[in-house]
């Protein structure tokens, strides 16, 4: 593979500058085997502009690095605001808390080629802070969905946490990721109006990033709240949504009667039933406009 390629890296960020320049660090660390260059784009999507300090601490590296700001508070918003600085071949966006392996950007860009793809996603593990209560463990409730390298994605399991995707696939697609979606579900949409224009997306198993994983995000209201906006949120979305609300109409009577008997069978199984009880609420409520989450959660 020639070194003709460009990468722009993009990440939109929100008051965590402690993880934004462990994120920076390891993407400074990119092993490229001389097959590609890369920039990166920081979005800072917080009014007071708390990540212009660690961004700034960067600009004399080995590679680019753009600073901009999206006051607004909106994460549609600031990834369109970071895409409007990216040049190259290729956009790559990671969040915030992440930080990827040294070969993250080389495995997807390989795989890209590869399977002559119009974008690939990578697996996202967790990175405790701390040591998780056993029942999170047993549950497996911060493990994301892995796949077989090569394998066709649905535009339902995309998301933007880890990707790569040619550039020109954004050429006549309008404004990329739509502000209306507001606290979420901005990346699903993006996926499902690309696939259904043709464009491919295929997973590479090898490209793995990590994500920081709190001790505040390993508490049951955490995962309560996560799930009740992202029920909510999955309703922006035009597709099946007569049929996901039917099905939340018959689970969250069934899952309520269900939850006495399943305290019996652990913490884990117990939890893993009120989150799904949760993603259903959570659809139910946004029908009535009750929205019990005013926001995503740090």
């Amino acid at each position: 593979m020639a070194a003709n390629f460009h990468i722009a890296v993009c990440i939109c960020t929100f008051k965590r500058p402690v993880l934004l320049r462990r994120l920076l660090e390891a993407i400074e660390r990119q092993e490229t085997l001389g097959e590609f260059t890369f920039s990166v784009i920081v979005a800072d999507n917080d009014v007071a502009q708390s990540a212009q300090a660690v961004a700034e601490q960067f600009l004399d590296r080995s590679f680019k690095l753009i600073y901009c700001a999206e006051p607004r508070q909106n994460i549609a918003l600031a990834r369109n605001k970071a895409l409007e600085h990216a040049r190259g071949d290729f956009v790559a966006f990671i969040d915030d808390d992440e930080f990827p392996t040294a070969d993250w950007l080389q495995k997807l860009l390989a795989a890209c080629e590869l399977h002559r793809a119009d974008g690939v996603l990578g697996p996202v593990r967790p990175h405790f802070e701390s040591p998780p209560p056993p029942w999170i463990i047993r549950g497996g409730f911060c493990q994301r969905p892995e796949y077989e390298t090569g394998r066709i994605m649905k535009w339902d399991e995309c998301r933007t946490g880890s990707v790569l995707f040619r550039m020109q696939i954004l050429d006549s697609l309008g404004e990329p990721f739509k502000p209306q979606f507001g606290t979420g579900g901005e990346d699903k949409d993006f996926f499902m109006r690309l696939t259904q224009r043709g464009r491919v997306f295929v997973w590479c198993n090898e490209a793995i990033a990590y994500e920081t994983v709190p001790p505040s995000r390993c508490s049951r209201g955490y995962m309560l709240k996560r799930a009740l906006l992202r029920g909510r949120n999955i309703l922006k979305h035009p597709v099946g949504r007569l049929r996901m609300l039917g099905r939340s109409v018959v689970a969250v009577p069934l899952y309520s009667l269900a939850l006495p008997a399943l305290l019996l069978c652990g913490q884990h199984q117990f939890m893993r039933y009120c989150i799904r009880l949760c993603d259903h609420l959570g659809r139910l409520l946004a029908i009535f406009g009750v929205n019990p989450v005013r926001e995503r959660s740090l």
